[in-house]
Parts: structure tokens; C-alpha cells; sequence
């Protein structure tokens, strides 16, 4: 009896361990059903079941997702098209996604909703007021909620496009400016309350559901229609009634979920919105573009004093990895849980990257005016592949982006990105320096965009933006299909972790390339200065061949700076060879 009684207790203590209880909002923090705090770090779905048109590279056409899927039905036909979007939503979240940002140390997911998987668009109900539900949107976000539930990370609902559509940034809502927005339009606010009693009575009792975040960025001018996206809006009516009522309905369904709610102007302009009206509610701020100081916090650290109501970074990213390091840094250091945005897209600021096929970049030529209409067939296979490299086993992972998130914010220690070693056979690729914070991996000069902060035209951050997400310039040689260490710039450099069989004098062969100038390279080896002012002669625009001899190496692990003491020239790769002397 007592190892009954036994098996019971270890039992229900799993259970209990297991489980995490309801998110609340407690004493300006989040906290979990024991009362501690609980610091979310996320990442939002961005792309998957609403396409943003810079996130698949589309100019020309618009970028919301209703007229890129008309300009790919004109192309490959309506049911061709249909098979396209199918295949996306099927591939661009799976388990292993889920799984794998568990793996890298997210304890959370914000999916972006888009209306129109849940419900028919107002204009066409069969029934004028009642709404059509879809089981498409319910069953994914069934399926997304089982992996969160596997993995224990929480799930944050976020409508990303209302009924109608809530601002005039037309993509982040795929608003169609031709038909009643959600502002002018009653029936559209009804719906969108009764999405969110929906979803919120399906999921009453799920605690693995972190939140319901209500409202996507609204950002539009209700007092003056000249301020189009509401950043100079005072009072804010329209928007504070209609999160006041969904909060009523969501209310009527579950007593247990935290509401977050979102200002006017992309999340941020909070005038006459407050106090909260919930208790279980978090105030959700967007951060794109400015410095990572207090300063550019400081405003939701008072509005969390004042309200005793937690905040959150629901959304942020890209930008570079020092940038997305500094921001994470001082949201943590502030006890500010976050979410990034996004997991995946065409680019490579962010962990996963989807590779572009080539007939795809046709159509977005032609879309660009830049190029000649592709083939029905040939479109049609283009978009296929696409919605193929989708898959995470297909996209390009960035450990970089990963590393600038979670471990470079608690360390400036660097380590290897690849393993690299002193031999004959062994070439060291320029672009593989070691992973680590700027100053202490490298050191650029251009490391992030701060166009907001500076009020300046957007800065590169890496010129190229390929191969990795850092400030050191790195561009792609189609020739070669290899990438090289771009606008190498007086004062900058990269560090090599490369370990050395044997202690010795090695040769070092650069492979370098100079246009218009003599350029002049420092060497250290092990904090040592080994060669300073070394001319990389002009080389006329070809890559060529330059030795550097006498270079001592210890047996293991050697850290070998390259800096361009005078910089002008690019840098492919390096080799070490043993001279055994």
C-alpha cells in the first residue's frame, strides 16, 4: 500500500513539476502559477500564415499578401496558386521548427493570425453579421499549441491582421485600402471580437497558452488624418473602446489568460489609453531601429512603475547581431521578457534563412520591372521550390544570430565558428572568424541601423548582407560561389581561433584583392604583434596570392588577428603551412 501511495506522490509531483499553471500578470511581472517570475524570450512566426512582401523580396506589386497572390494567379493560375499557398502554410512551421527553437533557448512563440484562416472577410458572409468560422486557422493553431505543450514553451496569440485591417501600413495587416478599414467599419469590429471570444473559449483552459495579444501595431490617425499611422494621436478612443470590449468578450470565456495590449503608432503611443482597465494585463511595446540605451526604454519602465502592470517587447529584430546582443542585453537587464521577430524569411538577419531559387528571383524581376514574364511552368515550379526550402532542414541556420542572442548577452568570451587548423590542405575562409561580441571577434566600424535614433538614411550594418549577420562586410563571388571579407576599412579586423598540431614557424598564404590602392596589414598572433605594416600591394582587381613567412604558432589553439592597418583592400581566405623551422 505504501508504494501505491508512493508511486501516487512521485506521480502528481511530475505533474506538478510539469506543469507551469497560468501565466499571470502579478506586481509589474509575469509569473508562473508558483509565483515566480517568468522572463519570456520568443520569437514570432512572422511570414507563415500572413506574408509580408519585403520578407519574400517583392517589389513593384505591392507587398500585402492579398495582391501577391493575385499577381501569382495571373501567372501559374488560381489552383496552381492555391497548391503554392498550401504547401507554404504546410512547411513553414513543423515540429522540428519548434523544436529547434527550443533547443537554441527560446521558452516562447508569438504567432502572428491572420483573420481570414479563422473567419470569412465581412464582405463575404453568406449572412450580413454572422460570421463563417474555418477550421484551417484552429487546426494549425491546434497543432502549433501540441509542440509548444511538447516542448513546455508558451504560446502567444497575436491577431497580426484584423478584419479590415488596422492601420495604413497596408503589408503588416494585408489591408486592402479599397474596402472599409477596421476603424470604418462596425461589422469588422464585431467580428473581431467575436475571433477573440472564439479563440479564447477553445483555449480557456490551455496553459501553455501565454497570452492573447489582441492587436498587431494599430497605427492610424483617428483625430487628424494627415498623421496616417496615429503617432501624434492624444487621445486614442476608438482604439482603447475597442480593446476594452475585446477584453469584455475574452472575459466572458477565460478568467485566466494575460491580455496584452498594444498602443497606436506600431505599438507605442499610449495616450489615453490608460490605466488598464484588466488586471491580468501586459503592456506591449515595439522596437525597431534606435539606440539600445536606457533612454529608449525608460518610458515602459516608468508606465510599469506607475500601473504596476508588467511590459513587454513583443517585437523587434531586423537589424545586426550587436544590435539585437545590446537590445536583448538591456531588455534583461531591465526584467523585460521579449519576443524577435521573425524565425525565418529571405535574409540573413535572423536565425533561419530560406534560400532563394533562381526562377523565383525571375519572377521578382518581372514583378520589378526588371526582367522579362516567366513561363506559366517554370513560375509555377520556381514557387514550388520555394515553399520546399520553407522546411527547416532546407534553410540556411545561423548560429551567429543565435549566439548574439543568448550567449554573447551574458558573455564576452569568444569561441570558434569553425574548427580551423594550421595545415597544408586546410583553408581558412575569411569570412569565419570566431563568434563573439564586436571588439572582441572583430572589429567594424559599421555595425548596426540606428535611422530612427540619428534621424539619418538607414545604415548598412553589413554592406553585403550574406553569409553572417555581424558588422564585418561580407559579400558573395558568384564567380568563385564563395564569400570574401568586404570593405576591409582602416582599423577593423576579424580573429581566428586556429589550432596548430605542432609549435613552429609557419608560412601564411593570404588570398587578397586591391583595386585602386597599396593597402597595409598588422598580424598578432597570441596578443603578440608578429607583422605591422605589411603592403598588400595593388592587385588590379584579381584576386592574387600573398606569403607571409616566420609566423610562430604554439601546439593547440592560436587566436591570429588580421587587421587592416590601411584598409581599401578585400580578404578571401588564409592558409598556415608547418616550414619546420
Amino acid at each position: 500500500m505504501k508504494k501505491i501511495v508512493l508511486f501516487f506522490i512521485i506521480l502528481f509531483a511530475a505533474q506538478a513539476a510539469f506543469s507551469q499553471g497560468f501565466l499571470k500578470a502579478k506586481d509589474k511581472y509575469v509569473v508562473n502559477a508558483q509565483g515566480e517570475k517568468v522572463l519570456l524570450r520568443g520569437v514570432g512566426l512572422g511570414g507563415w500564415m500572413l506574408q509580408e512582401g519585403y520578407m519574400l523580396r517583392v517589389q513593384g506589386i505591392g507587398q500585402q499578401q492579398h495582391v501577391i497572390k493575385s499577381k501569382l494567379a495571373e501567372l501559374i493560375g488560381k489552383d496552381k496558386t492555391e497548391e503554392f499557398y498550401a504547401a507554404w502554410l504546410a512547411n513553414h512551421t513543423r515540429k522540428i521548427d519548434i523544436d529547434s527553437m527550443k533547443a537554441w533557448g527560446f521558452n516562447s512563440v508569438r504567432l502572428p493570425m491572420h483573420y481570414n484562416l479563422y473567419t470569412l472577410p465581412v464582405e463575404q458572409e453568406p449572412v450580413a453579421g454572422e460570421n463563417t468560422w474555418l477550421e484551417k486557422g484552429f487546426a494549425m493553431t491546434d497543432s502549433l499549441l501540441s509542440w509548444c505543450k511538447a516542448n513546455q514553451m508558451y504560446l502567444i496569440l497575436d491577431l497580426h491582421a484584423a478584419p479590415g485591417g488596422q492601420g495604413n501600413d497596408l503589408n503588416i495587416s494585408d489591408r486592402d485600402p479599397s474596402q472599409p478599414s477596421l476603424w470604418q467599419n462596425e461589422a469588422n469590429q464585431q467580428k473581431m471580437m467575436a475571433l477573440w471570444k472564439k479563440l479564447a473559449g477553445r483555449y480557456a483552459n490551455e496553459e501553455w497558452i501565454g497570452a492573447y495579444d489582441i492587436i498587431n501595431e494599430p497605427n492610424w490617425g483617428f483625430e487628424k488624418a494627415e498623421d496616417k499611422n496615429g503617432c501624434a494621436e492624444q487621445q486614442n478612443e476608438p482604439l482603447k473602446k475597442l480593446m476594452v470590449a475585446i477584453t469584455a468578450a475574452i472575459r466572458e470565456v477565460d478568467k485566466n489568460h494575460i491580455i496584452i495590449i498594444e498602443g497606436n503608432c506600431w505599438g507605442n503611443n499610449y495616450n489615453g489609453i490608460f490605466p488598464p482597465w484588466d488586471t491580468n494585463t501586459v503592456i506591449s511595446f515595439h522596437k525597431y531601429w534606435n539606440y539600445n540605451d536606457q533612454q529608449s526604454v525608460q518610458k515602459f519602465v516608468d508606465i510599469r512603475e506607475r500601473y504596476a502592470a508588467p511590459v513587454w517587447l513583443g517585437e523587434s529584430g531586423e537589424n545586426s547581431n550587436v544590435w539585437f546582443r545590446d537590445a536583448i542585453h538591456l531588455m534583461e537587464r531591465n526584467e523585460i521578457g521579449w519576443a524577435w521577430w521573425p524565425l525565418k524569411k529571405l535574409g540573413a538577419n535572423n536565425p533561419l534563412e530560406v534560400k532563394v531559387p533562381a526562377g523565383y528571383q525571375k519572377i521578382l524581376n518581372f514583378w520589378d520591372g526588371k526582367g522579362p514574364k516567366p513561363k506559366s511552368d517554370e513560375a509555377y515550379k520556381a514557387v514550388m521550390e520555394l515553399a520546399g526550402n520553407l522546411k527547416l532542414e532546407n534553410c540556411i541556420y545561423h548560429n551567429d544570430v543565435i549566439d548574439a542572442m543568448f550567449r554573447q548577452t551574458r558573455s564576452d568570451e569568444t569561441k570558434p565558428f569553425q574548427h580551423h587548423v594550421a595545415k597544408a590542405d586546410y583553408l581558412i575562409n575569411a569570412t569565419d572568424y570566431d563568434l563573439g561580441r564586436n571588439r572582441y571577434a572583430y572589429h567594424d566600424r559599421d555595425t548596426g541601423n540606428y535611422y530612427i535614433s540619428t534621424g539619418k538614411e538607414r545604415t548598412a550594418g553589413n554592406q553585403g548582407h550574406v553569409y553572417r549577420n555581424d558588422g564585418v562586410d561580407i559579400s558573395y563571388d558568384a564567380k568563385t560561389d564563395s564569400y570574401f571579407v568586404d570593405h576591409f576599412e582602416t582599423g577593423e579586423w576579424m580573429q581566428y581561433t586556429v589550432n596548430a598540431e605542432k609549435q613552429g614557424d609557419y608560412l601564411m598564404t593570404l588570398t587578397v584583392l586591391s583595386k585602386d590602392i597599396t593597402g597595409r596589414l598588422n598580424l598578432t598572433v597570441n596578443g603578440k604583434v608578429i607583422k605591422d605594416d605589411f603592403v598588400i600591394l595593388n592587385t588590379a582587381g584579381r584576386w592574387q596570392p600573398v606569403e607571409m613567412r616566420s609566423i610562430p604558432l604554439v601546439k593547440g589553439a592560436n587566436l591570429i588577428r588580421i587587421k587592416a592597418q590601411n584598409g581599401g583592400f578585400n580578404l578571401k581566405s588564409f592558409k598556415l603551412i608547418a616550414t619546420g623551422k
